[in-house]
């Protein structure tokens, strides 16, 4: 073999190699901000590009929402009580040259942020505020990651509070309130239905009290639901007007009143 021969082998090789390295496919989801000699290059959209080695840098943002855990955080909220939360947060990028220009890794920075400032939303709220308010939290969470992340290019969509970790002793003095807070509502609801209760009784009383045969045929009729049960008990109600003249009878002819041992009655 010639020598030129292997001059030319070895330059379309290296000629092959250097084309493959400088052939670049973008996703549809992604855009490629290109640096040339240091220099910052218009925005790449998807496709196939050169990129030429040594003098181009190609940087790939992806567009797509991207899914943030933030650790679980030690928190002390407002009331003293140590707590462990933990959230997610959903990002993406909608300015890819600001996402690189402006910040080294906005992914990094967007998690510092998020845990900066979660420990500093929730110490400033109480613990009730915390288990029964999340959605205002998550909403001022979200207004404040994302005025920092901002400028960044980078939209913060949505801030959850995951789960919220509070001693077990605490657990505890939270379940003896909610029971308390029971029972005081049963007592509540009980003395409410013996007051409409009462109202109805006194009603009905004085709608009976203007119908003496109102009274007889409801004395009736609790005969009959006590005959129904086949009780060998029968309860007789007798009204008041007729056994009255009798008591009266009964206490007017006493047989202990009478005359003194050794007293005679005149003739």
């Amino acid at each position: 073999m010639q020598p030129w021969m292997v001059v030319v082998g070895a330059v379309l090789a290296l000629s092959l190699v250097w084309v493959g390295l400088s052939l670049k496919v973008l996703a549809e989801y992604e855009r490629g901000v290109m640096f040339r000699l240091g220099r910052l290059r218009p925005l790449y959209s998807p496709g196939l590009k050169v990129v030429l080695p040594g003098i181009d840098r190609l940087e790939r943002v992806d567009l797509r929402v991207i899914t943030l855990t933030i650790p679980p955080q030690e928190v002390i909220t407002r009331d003293n009580v140590p707590a462990r939360v933990n959230a997610v947060v959903l990002f993406n990028v909608f300015d890819p040259v600001a996402a690189v220009m402006k910040v080294e890794n906005y992914a990094v920075a967007t998690s510092q942020i998020a845990q900066t400032t979660l420990r500093s939303v929730l110490g400033r709220a109480d613990l009730d505020t915390i288990l029964a308010h999340r959605e205002d939290l998550n909403v001022d969470l979200r207004d404040i990651i994302e005025l920092q992340t901002k400028p960044w290019g980078v939209d913060v969509n949505v801030v959850e509070i995951k789960d919220v970790e509070i001693p077990e002793q605490m657990q505890r003095a939270m379940a003896r309130e909610a029971e308390a807070e029971r029972e005081r509502r049963a007592k509540i609801i009980n003395a409410r239905g013996e007051l409409q209760a009462s109202e109805e009784l006194r009603q009905a009383a004085d709608t009976l009290s203007k119908s003496p045969a109102s009274l007889q045929l409801r004395y009736l009729q609790t005969l009959l639901e006590l005959g129904a049960d086949h009780n060998s008990t029968v309860v007789f109600p007798l009204p008041m007007d007729i056994i009255g003249p009798l008591l009266r009878k009964l206490g007017t002819d006493d047989p202990g009143q009478g005359s003194e041992p050794g007293h005679r009655e005149p003739r």
